[in-house]
């Protein structure tokens, strides 16, 4: 038989397991990139450390991830799973991309909103907490959401240093049988089920928030 129903349904748990792993880095680096994207949107407006911060970013968005991911694996110590290096190496390689939403996002707020803050002699914790950042953020959530869905597809990248989630489990349990249409099949199927609820989602957003 060309399409092996059984066998497809006999593996399900197999590949609903990496898809956790896959969800799992996914979440948890979109975390890191949140919010060192943001921190390093913020520092770049420091006059000692923008060139440099700007330099290292443009480093990270210029080399692939895949490559980032196995220089990292081979010099982290031996204590530290592949698992943890995807997370961090995923995080910080899509910071550099958060960091330049956001910078666009801070640029984008009035400049007489800075000027009210100076004239009140706010203190720059709360120009920033209280007015900038709220106005800021609230423009690129269309924006930030994208990266999620980005983020989710390039996790099969992690079978270049052995994180087993779904791409790695279906080849696993495609190949242990023969099915790798099935096995392959099944991955697209479930990708599908998760991005594009979170695309329409960020949609919704987009409507929600374009004209603000």
């Amino acid at each position: 038989m060309f399409w092996d129903f059984q066998w497809t349904f006999e593996v399900l748990p197999d590949l609903l397991r990496g898809l956790g792993v896959t969800i799992q880095v996914t979440v948890v680096g979109y975390l890191i990139a949140l919010i060192l994207g943001l921190l390093i949107a913020i520092v770049r407006r420091i006059p000692i450390f923008g060139s440099v911060l700007h330099a290292v970013m443009e480093f990270i968005r210029t080399t692939p991830l895949i490559i980032q991911l196995v220089f990292v694996f081979l010099l982290a110590p031996s204590t530290v799973s592949g698992l943890t290096v995807g997370i961090i190496v995923i995080g910080v390689h899509y910071s550099a991309y958060t960091a330049e939403v956001y910078r666009s996002g801070i640029e984008g707020v009035a400049k007489g909103q800075w000027e009210a803050a100076r004239a009140l002699s706010l203190p720059g914790r709360r120009t920033w907490g209280a007015i900038v950042l709220p106005q800021a953020i609230r423009k690129v959530i269309p924006a930030l959401g994208n990266y999620l869905i980005a983020m989710f597809k390039d996790t099969p990248l992690l079978l270049a240093i052995g994180v087993t989630e779904l791409l790695t489990e279906a080849q696993r349990v495609g190949s242990a049988s023969f099915r790798i249409v099935e096995a392959y099949t099944a991955v697209g199927l479930l990708f599908l089920l998760v991005s594009v609820p979170s695309a329409i989602l960020i949609r919704r957003l987009e409507r929600r928030y374009a004209a603000v």
